[in-house]
């Protein structure tokens, strides 16, 4: 990185996190569903469930533990039990060193602490695909690791999954290896159907390009809804960041929150949820979400069993009895932020505010600044390498084109998943890891796929694409191989 000069950098992140983008939002067209009256009666509620999981760590990520945190605090104070919720993150970030408030998280600028009390069912390296797969299907006996608290429903019972991390066409980060994959967790859920264990489930998912875990994969007929933060196509957003409006105290060099995820809990805290629909709520969190279709919001999605959207929000988080006394209003009283930033630029928030707070030749400005180039250096590697590996098997021309190509809306990313996990991780293998950054390109590598690239293909090209693998953070193999 020695010739590329840190102003060069620092412009480069500039444009990164004013929320300039180089591609055009597009909302796959969501197919007509009939609103069915659900073969819920609420009468007959059964027992809530809640499987939560923040699928990151480092303090970068800071939001998605506090968003899990913050899910936590809502369900409980809505009268689920803690032995009913089981919680998944790495729990790195209450007492980093780089926290101001040791032992605090908050979600929101003015926030009270949501870390207090979260159990601590699934934490480090025992936050894993197969602990969170095994956690949902009542499966004690695939757990390696943590509580060994599962979901253990019944055919009368109603359960919430939600999860916040960084993602990618087909994929949703872990903070472990593997990566979870949207046929193997659509493979789950059909499972878990299959085995009578619930009446109902409902999915919130924030992540990036989250619209294409459930596009073309999610059939109706399981009793499950779903909701996604972002199409199959774009980013999805982190708020309460610094330099926004709200900001985070100043003492915070990190965003506190996700824009949709901050949005429905925000709507749940203040609501009677007794009287409020899954399907009112979306309506106010796609509004908060695309942030009056300005360049800094998603296109909030919904797919499965729509029809079960008519059911009450509490038969699924309970209710807060202090809420009684505040009903649903149709008109979104929550104001989007100013701006929000790029989920896969709040790394790089982070590190520039960091530096930018950092005394002139303290050490900490010296790091920041490391942080900032490594960071850079990892993206501009992967970047070329996926592009040159393009030109390669397809032509100059074809290529970046090939690579890029969307699949009409309503067909799953890929036709074969086995493939996408070999072709991803040969490219590993001799490109490095491709990280949180990374999963962006996951279209692409499917794009090899369905036009017919098979393993040695890629590993040739992969081969001649990268000499070698850089050896920093960002693109050690270290942690493993993401398929």
């Amino acid at each position: 990185m020695d010739r590329f000069p840190i102003i060069f950098v620092v412009a480069t992140l500039i444009t990164l996190v004013s929320g300039g983008r180089d591609e055009i939002l597009r909302l796959p067209s969501e197919a007509s569903r009939f609103f069915q009256a659900p073969d819920t009666d609420e009468n007959d509620e059964g027992t809530r469930w809640a499987v939560l999981i923040a699928g990151s760590n480092g303090y970068w990520n800071y939001r998605h533990q506090s968003d899990v945190c913050h899910a936590y605090q809502l369900l409980t104070k809505g009268g689920l039990k803690e032995e009913n919720i089981v919680v998944f993150m790495y729990d790195d970030i209450a007492f980093n060193e780089e926290n101001p408030r040791p032992g605090v998280i908050i979600n929101s600028p003015h926030g009270n602490d949501v870390y207090k009390g979260v159990p601590k069912d699934y934490v480090g390296e025992d936050v894993t695909v197969n602990n969170f797969f095994a956690a949902i299907l009542g499966n004690k006996s695939a757990l390696t690791g943590g509580s060994g608290k599962v979901v253990n429903s019944g055919p009368n019972d109603h359960i919430f999954i939600y999860y916040s991390d960084h993602g990618g066409p087909g994929v949703l980060g872990m903070p472990t290896s593997p990566y979870m994959y949207a046929s193997d967790l659509i493979e789950v859920l059909k499972k878990k159907h299959a085995s009578g264990t619930y009446k109902s489930l409902v999915f919130y998912l924030e992540a990036c390009e989250s619209g294409s875990i459930f596009e073309g994969l999610l059939p109706e007929g399981l009793n499950i809804y779903a909701t996604t933060a972002a199409n199959a196509e774009e980013s999805s957003w982190g708020t309460y960041c610094p330099g926004e409006y709200p900001s985070p105290p100043p003492e915070y060099e990190t965003c506190l929150g996700d824009l949709y995820s901050v949005a429905w809990m925000e709507d749940s805290d203040i609501h009677n949820l007794r009287t409020e629909t899954l399907h009112q709520q979306f309506e106010l969190v796609k509004q908060r979400t695309m942030n009056g279709n300005s360049a800094y919001g998603s296109h909030v999605m919904q797919y499965g069993d729509v029809g079960l959207s008519k059911n009450n929000l509490s038969l699924y988080l309970g209710t807060n009895p202090a809420n009684d006394n505040f009903p649903f209003l149709e008109k979104n009283s929550l104001v989007p932020p100013s701006k929000a930033v790029n989920q896969r630029d709040a790394d790089l928030v982070h590190f520039w505010d960091k530096f930018r707070k950092a005394p002139l030749g303290s050490s900490r400005k010296s790091v920041a600044q490391k942080q900032i180039l490594e960071a850079m250096s990892h993206r501009m590697h992967i970047d070329d390498s996926v592009t040159l590996i393009g030109k390669l098997l397809f032509g100059i021309e074809e290529g970046p084109e090939l690579l890029s190509s969307v699949r009409p809306a309503g067909q799953p990313l890929v036709d074969d998943w086995d493939c996408l996990k070999t072709l991803v991780r040969t490219f590993e293998t001799h490109c490095g890891s491709l990280s949180q950054y990374g999963m962006k390109h996951m279209r692409s590598f499917a794009n090899l796929c369905n036009a017919g690239i098979r393993k040695e293909q890629m590993a040739e090209a992969s081969a001649q694409a990268c000499v070698s693998i850089p050896a920093t953070p960002w693109s050690s193999l270290r942690s493993g191989f993401s398929a």
